[in-house]
């Protein structure tokens, strides 16, 4: 069988991990500018595949690859591939669930910090030399500082990593935490000291908002240009979710326009970022290139578990994480059908061990 790894420019750490199963192993960089074209044919005679970002596998690109059966999808969104098609397919999409909960909780909360206690910019004052040469006006700016501590929380996505966001800005001493999340239950926010509320509160009355939600069409400019003008002009944006989640041209007129004090951004619409874009003339936002999810550990991690969901579906073991279990039911209707798709790959069982 034949595995391909969509590398993003980095070696596999461990190519042995697929060679010792017998696979035919092929690495391969693409970018944005890669065609659709070049996808299909880099995929349409491969039984798996590692990928990130890129390639995107929409509906043409999965319906033009007759052997696929596992993408393995590094992290754990899977927004670059169509899983409505992957399912009706038979093509399993899977994730790495927790790998990066830490990294991307603690970047979050870095985020935020670094907008109420304006590190930055006090940082630009030392080492410009205003601090020594004009003290007192240095000192001006204190009265910009804000405190965590009395102010209302809003968490938008309450999987995972918003759950690890609540337990690291709880410390900071909130009034209270507020989350937007339909499909999670408030028993489940209870254990958290967490209140669910629908999003137009969520918005009205939190002062710092943190959003971890996946990007689907849900959840697609979720906050948009009437979601700034409810939200309090004191208020700061923090995502290192997903770029699609907030919609960039309102984000710069609430910006611009004080309908929200700052924001700070770890994703973007269009990455990386156009060097032309108007907020990268923003005073009042950061923008990190989509980095929160890293550290050594979590790359080790990653890679390990992306590569294992390739292997283990292929070798009649469950993955790590399924992004469309509906598939499940798909394969086991092709398998009774004799559709060639799974043909001598052993099944697996998705259930728990007793």
């Amino acid at each position: 069988m034949k595995i391909r790894v969509f590398n993003g420019g980095r070696p596999l750490s461990d190519p042995t991990f697929f060679t010792a199963h017998g696979f035919e192993l092929v690495e391969q960089s693409v970018n944005a500018r890669t065609s659709k074209e070049e996808y299909i044919e880099l995929l349409k005679d491969v039984d798996g595949a590692m990928v990130g970002t890129l390639p995107l596998t929409d509906a043409e690109v999965l319906r033009s690859c007759p052997k696929l059966k596992v993408l393995s999808r590094s992290g754990v969104g899977v927004d670059s591939i169509d899983l409505d098609t992957a399912t009706e397919l038979g093509i399993l999409a899977c994730n790495t669930p927790g790998v990066n909960t830490t990294e991307v909780a603690d970047h979050a909360m870095g985020l935020l910090l670094a907008l109420t206690r304006l590190i930055r910019e006090f940082d630009g004052e030392v080492k410009s030399g205003n601090w020594s040469s004009d003290p007192a006006l240095v000192r001006e700016r204190v009265s910009d500082l804000r405190r965590i501590a009395g102010s209302t929380i809003g968490i938008v996505g309450f999987g995972n990593i918003g759950k690890a966001f609540a337990t690291r800005v709880r410390g900071f001493g909130p009034f209270k935490i507020l989350a937007y999340d339909p499909y999670i239950a408030q028993t489940t926010a209870d254990l958290f000291g967490v209140q669910l509320v629908e999003f137009k509160e969520l918005l009205t009355e939190s002062d710092f908002i943190s959003v971890h939600a996946p990007s689907t069409t849900e959840s697609n400019h979720l906050f948009n240009s009437e979601a700034f003008r409810a939200m309090k002009s004191s208020s700061i944006l923090v995502n290192t979710a997903r770029g699609p989640i907030v919609d960039g041209n309102a984000l710069y007129e609430a910006l611009v326009n004080s309908e929200i004090s700052a924001a700070a951004l770890d994703v973007t619409e269009v990455e990386p970022i156009d060097a032309q874009d108007p907020l990268l003339n923003l005073d009042n936002l950061i923008i990190t290139p989509h980095i929160a999810t890293g550290s050594p550990v979590s790359a080790r991690e990653m890679s390990r578990k992306q590569a294992e969901n390739v292997s283990r579906v292929l070798t009649g073991i469950a993955p790590h994480g399924i992004a469309n279990p509906e598939a499940i039911k798909t394969i086991a209707i092709m398998r009774q059908n004799d559709d060639v798709r799974w043909e001598g790959i052993p099944d697996f069982s998705t259930a728990l061990a007793l």
